[in-house]
């Protein structure tokens, strides 16, 4: 495709405003480089000292994944698929919940840096390196798809400088990551939430106000097929689906909460644990609101261009740029407010980028560097700073292949699921599983990996057919007439290769297990910690694991969730209540009971000849009054002649 049109250039007031956001963040680094001097420990530079409260860990845990990722490809993947991705929703609840659980307390008992240095506690050392090793691939993958790719969009549409952009963006998240460590990140986190969200409202207000209430908007997305929110087909081969979305969705997000070293790193900083899991609730809050805020702009990018489509008139080139294309079209007579929703993309590339960078100097620094070395706290201190520094400059570096990875969602929650989910069947092994030894962890997230990588290759290859991704279409219809609001666009001819983009392929000469690879990318993640646990439990089982004996720390215990709390408390309740309805039915039914003479025979059998006498006088003096004349039968007079051979007065006092 030709060179395509640029929407509208910056003005002098967006750069000041871009700028602005770079430098706050850096000078948050330089704040707490100032204020924590003295700290010797790399611990305390990794994990904050674990004195965070609830509110900025959560506020940093919703920003380090919702990235540019978000701001960008969301709304455009609401404009070709529809709202559907809003299922989503249902899949953090579930992921925040077992985290809190399951994952968490476990890590936190443990005070443990790095997330991997469980698995050589649990497993062996093997185990722990394959692990890490892992997680600096999958991480730095991620990390060049975040800091390339909104670059480009931007760059494209905005005509801001590519490589300035993402040298800029790698450069300020490495000082302030090497500064000052992970107090650093989550502040710096919670202000590029707050400019995340505003870019949104900037785009969704101007856009509300051009078509002239929400109503429109929702209205025009109903009638383009954009509401699809009724989606519960099963099969496992539709792209986006409830069942897809919400399953798959919490595989991916668990493997990204529940094991993630840059996440489990915030979380485990918390001064308590009630702090930690404060922290995972109040961000699911956070995510809510950024997921709503994406799906919604995306209904408004389609309002705007419903009639004439930019991506199939070739004025931008890709999806991605749609949403920088609305931002200098609709607020390009604004300046600052472009400036501030390219702070918002960039926010989410810092936020993401600065917990890689954290979190990738964390497992270094304690997987390989801390048991192979005799370095002191300070020189390991010095190290953390060093391999911050290392990995910003290796995230820049890798930002080039991020181009080669087609659309950046689907990217991006394909190396998830691809690598994460083995990864999370090897800790839930750990976890849950008593009787899984070293030889079945191995042998699971080998077998996870392997049979993940095979789908995932075999998917890019052979895509699925447009049957089950189903694109929503897109119109041109009104591109050659002067719009409202000061659209002036003249119609042009459609590109040859989008022409193509939205033709069904053929299946010929595809291979028989072209079905297998049509499997929806978001079960790349469940696939791979099913094969995972299930490969890693049959190993186990067939070489000694049901003799193995596990530490219980290293384990789920009853007593570490809350659940086990609260139905303790509420079975506590039920008992008390019931045990007191039960006195006072029986009082209020019955009367009072002698139990001398009505319920006394039913124990007789299991008593001592002692404990029967002596329980048969207690019970005669308790209910023996003056007023009472007793008929005792003479067999019972027979069988108990201890008691009965003393006059009545002087058991009773009557006579």
């Amino acid at each position: 495709m030709s060179g395509s049109p640029v929407a509208g250039s910056f003005a002098i007031a967006d750069y000041v405003v871009f700028a602005l956001m770079l430098l706050i963040s850096a000078a948050i680094g330089v704040y707490y480089a100032w204020t924590d001097r003295s700290q010797r420990s790399s611990r305390d530079f990794l994990t904050g000292g674990r004195k965070l409260t609830a509110l900025p860990v959560s506020m940093s845990l919703t920003a380090s994944f919702m990235s540019a990722i978000t701001v960008l490809a969301n709304p455009a993947e609401v404009y070709r698929y529809g709202a559907s991705i809003g299922f989503y929703a249902v899949s953090y609840v579930f992921t925040m919940f077992i985290t809190s659980e399951v994952f968490l307390p476990v890590f936190y008992k443990l005070s443990i840096t790095s997330t991997y240095e469980y698995l050589e506690l649990r497993f062996n050392r093997a185990t722990r390196l394959l692990g890490t090793m892992l997680f600096i691939v999958q991480t730095i993958l991620y990390t060049g798809i975040v800091i390339y790719a909104p670059a480009l969009a931007l760059n494209q549409v905005t005509g801001m400088n590519l490589w300035g952009a993402v040298i800029s963006t790698g450069v300020v998240c490495t000082f302030y990551c090497t500064m000052g460590g992970l107090k650093a990140v989550v502040w710096t986190d919670v202000i590029q939430l707050g400019v995340m969200l505003a870019g949104f409202l900037t785009v969704i207000i101007r856009s509300v106000v051009l078509k002239g209430g929400v109503i429109t908007i929702i209205s025009d997305s109903q009638h383009g097929g954009r509401l699809n929110l009724s989606d519960f087909d099963p099969n496992p081969l539709r792209r986006h689906t409830f069942w897809t979305l919400s399953i798959g969705g919490t595989f991916i997000w668990l493997s990204v909460y529940g094991i993630n070293q840059a996440q489990v790193q915030r979380y485990i900083s918390c001064k308590s644990m009630t702090h930690a899991k404060l922290s995972l609730y109040i961000n699911l809050v956070g995510l809510w609101s950024i997921l709503l805020s994406s799906v919604f702009a995306g209904m408004c990018l389609f309002s705007v261009y419903k009639s004439c489509d930019p991506w199939t008139t070739g004025r931008i080139s890709a999806p991605d740029q749609l949403m920088p294309y609305l931002v200098m079209d609709i607020l390009g007579d604004y300046p600052g407010l472009p400036g501030l929703f390219v702070a918002a993309a960039y926010s989410g590339s810092l936020s993401t980028v600065s917990s890689s960078i954290n979190a990738l100097a964390a497992v270094t620094v304690e997987d390989i560097i801390r048991p192979n070395t005799n370095f002191s706290e300070k020189h390991l201190s010095w190290m953390s700073k060093g391999m911050s520094f290392f990995y910003g400059v290796s995230c820049i570096g890798m930002a080039g292949l991020a181009s080669l990875m087609g659309g950046i969602l689907q990217a991006t929650i394909s190396i998830f699921g691809i690598i994460g989910g083995p990864l999370l069947g090897l800790f839930m092994l750990g976890i849950l599983c008593p009787l899984a030894n070293s030889k079945g962890a191995l042998s699971g997230l080998v077998s996870g990996l392997v049979l993940s990588l095979w789908v995932g290759i075999g998917a890019q290859i052979y895509p699925p057919p447009h049957d089950m991704s189903r694109p929503l279409p897109l119109s041109t219809d009104g591109c050659n007439l002067t719009m409202a609001h000061g659209f002036n666009w003249t119609s042009s001819a459609l590109p040859t290769q989008n022409s193509t983009a939205v033709t069904p392929v053929h299946d010929d000469g595809k291979p028989v297990l072209a079905e297998l690879y049509a499997l929806s990318y978001l079960y790349f993640s469940p696939l791979g910690t099913i094969v995972a646990i299930s490969v890693g439990l049959i190993v186990s089982i067939l070489t000694g694991g049901r003799k193995l004996k596990v530490e219980s720390r290293l384990m789920l215990q009853k007593e570490d969730t809350t659940c086990y709390y609260f139905i303790k408390m509420l079975k506590g309740k039920i008992k008390s209540r019931s045990g007191h309805l039960d006195l006072k039915d029986r009082e209020m039914t019955f009367g009072n009971a002698n139990p001398a003479f009505s319920d006394f025979e039913l124990d007789l059998a299991k008593k001592s000849r002692e404990d029967e006498v002596n329980e048969l006088r207690h019970l005669l003096e308790e209910n023996i009054s003056a007023r009472t004349t007793w008929r005792i039968d003479a067999a019972v007079q027979a069988e108990f002649p201890e008691v009965f051979m003393k006059p009545v007065t002087s058991i009773g006092g009557v006579t």
